[in-house]
């Protein structure tokens, strides 16, 4: 396994099944066990002076707090739709729309395109919308909840003529649905094509004048995965990834305790 050996300057880190455990809290593991491992991390990665960015498929608003609350230096929304480039209020949105150039918001322009209930129908019993947060106001992508296969679903939008949207994959999830028997349930994000949360990550890099090599990732899902190919070193929680690329750390446990051992990990190297 090859890893940057240069002194870390930031880490991108995924929130839900990665900083955060069961019910979406710092203060619990995956299974629901009380735990201080990822608060005390953040406050040694503060200490050690690396700048935290979060990488989220959350929206602007609901990350904007939790960033306020961790100390963060800015965030990615919406799985790298919106890159919001500091802690402030008042700090810049840059908008990754990938190959989106509507007037409209993606999300709007998607509504409108019927798109959402097209895998709806053509996915019954295997996918639905991930309520209640699938209400809540996007700007660029739909959330959903299911068991399929994400490049079957980009295939089936294609033939439809919706091109220019993508289904990713945003990792396994705890909560079950009453309406779906499946063996289990991940979380999907119906995008506008080339949103990635590593394009937002790429781009945040350029704009701080920061290598590869001085950038750690850590996440749980497909999605974070990609991650790998833009910092030095990335940590991968939980899953396993058999064709990982040799810049991966896989570490077995997810949630605050798996990135604890990350940040330990990577303030070794700093």
């Amino acid at each position: 396994m090859m890893v940057s050996t240069r002194r870390p300057r930031v880490l991108y880190a995924d929130i839900d099944g990665t900083l955060v455990g069961a019910g979406g809290s710092l203060f619990a593991t995956a299974e629901g066990m009380p735990t201080a491992a990822a608060a005390e991390a953040l406050a040694a990665l503060h200490r050690a002076g690396v700048a935290l960015v979060l990488v989220s498929g959350r929206t602007r608003g609901r990350l904007a707090e939790v960033a306020r609350l961790l100390g963060a230096a800015g965030y990615a929304a919406e799985l790298g739709a919106l890159l919001v480039d500091g802690p402030d209020p008042d700090a810049p949105v840059i908008r990754c729309f990938g190959a989106y150039r509507g007037r409209v918001p993606p999300a709007e322009a998607m509504a409108r395109s019927g798109a959402g209930a097209l895998l709806l129908e053509r996915f019954r019993g295997r996918l639905e919308l991930h309520e209640p947060w699938s209400r809540e106001p996007r700007e660029a992508t739909l959330l959903l909840r299911g068991l399929v296969d994400p490049a079957e679903a980009t295939g089936a939008l294609e033939a439809a003529g919706l091109q220019w949207l993508e289904l990713l994959d945003n990792g396994r999830l705890r909560r079950r649905s009453s309406h779906l028997d499946l063996p289990e349930v991940r979380a999907y994000h119906l995008v506008p094509r080339g949103v990635r949360k590593a394009a937002a990550v790429r781009l945040h890099l350029e704009r701080h004048g920061w290598s590869p090599e001085e950038a750690w990732a850590v996440g749980d899902a497909p999605a974070d995965l990609e991650l790998a190919g833009i910092v030095g070193t990335f940590a991968l929680l939980g899953e396993a990834a058999p064709d990982h690329p040799p810049n991966a750390l896989l570490l077995g446990r997810a949630g605050p305790e798996g990135f604890a051992e990350a940040v330990a990990a990577l303030l070794d190297r700093a």
